[in-house]
């Protein structure tokens, strides 16, 4: 009510090309007096006051309206990104019987056509109540939407349940990459995680990535993109704009809406892909 909320972008790069494919969007609290909050900082209360389904909304909102400028004013910024809008969805969202009606006009209200959407959840999120969040999900996907496994490895999930999804995408969690330099044994289990993956026909994202170690084993593993501080912090969005544009004019280097309530930092996130 008070327009507080911030969306900042954080750049998702191609391994083999070194090309931006696109960008999470991250939810932030710009609070009058205690500056510039991450989701963590209030995530937790939106929760206990069940607010949090008027905050997914608003982001998802708010993202996609901004896709839909972009698209509209032709912006390299669409035309050189296979152009896509994604959101994380809470636990509590599977419980409303109308999310996909509401996408949908969302969708509707700002001219961006469903291909170009990606919801994203955590595995958890159907742990739970697995043929109610999958009965959830089959009405989303029946819009043309695409939908993303996020932060995987860190449920519980059976392959039977991640085979029944309809799933495109899956992003292995950011604490198994970044255990890739400080433990050997996280290297077989990142490798059959990107493996697994394309079996079962997914793009495969790695989040976190802070070191060139990193994306490189990650590059040898056949990992598809790959997002973190070693290309660029979360950004708002005149800051991610510059930020393309500035990368435009230097070489490239080619570097080979949640389920889970409670690690909502990223829940409430948004990419522009």
């Amino acid at each position: 009510e008070h327009d507080e909320l911030r969306l900042f972008f954080q750049p998702k790069i191609e391994f083999k090309t070194g090309r931006v494919t696109g960008a999470e969007v991250l939810l932030r609290w710009q609070h009058p007096t205690r500056g510039l909050l991450n989701p963590v900082d209030f995530i937790p209360f939106a929760e206990q006051t069940g607010f949090i389904r008027r905050l997914t909304r608003w982001t998802l909102d708010h993202a996609i309206a901004q896709g839909a400028l972009w698209l509209a004013a032709g912006k390299a910024l669409v035309s050189e990104m296979n152009f896509g809008c994604s959101g994380d969805i809470s636990a509590d969202d599977s419980g409303d019987v109308r999310l996909d009606s509401r996408i949908a006009s969302m969708l509707g209200r700002h001219q961006l056509p469903p291909g170009l959407l990606t919801l994203e959840l955590t595995e958890s999120g159907f742990i739970e109540d697995p043929t109610r969040a999958l009965r959830m999900l089959d009405a989303i996907a029946a819009l043309g939407v695409s939908l993303s496994i996020d932060d995987f490895g860190t449920g519980y999930s059976s392959l039977s349940q991640l085979v029944r999804m309809p799933v495109h995408e899956m992003k292995i969690d950011r604490s198994f990459v970044q255990g890739l330099e400080s433990d050997p044994e996280f290297a077989p289990v990142v490798r059959y995680a990107v493996d697994m993956g394309h079996g079962l026909g997914l793009k495969v994202v790695a989040e976190g990535i802070e070191t060139e170690a990193a994306a490189a084993r990650l590059r040898d593993f056949g990992c598809d993109i790959g997002q973190g501080y070693l290309y660029a912090k979360p950004m708002p969005l005149g800051a991610f704009e510059n930020w393309l544009e500035g990368r435009d004019r230097v070489p490239v280097i080619a570097i080979p809406v949640d389920f889970k309530t409670e690690e909502l930092a990223d829940t409430v996130s948004l990419a522009i892909y």
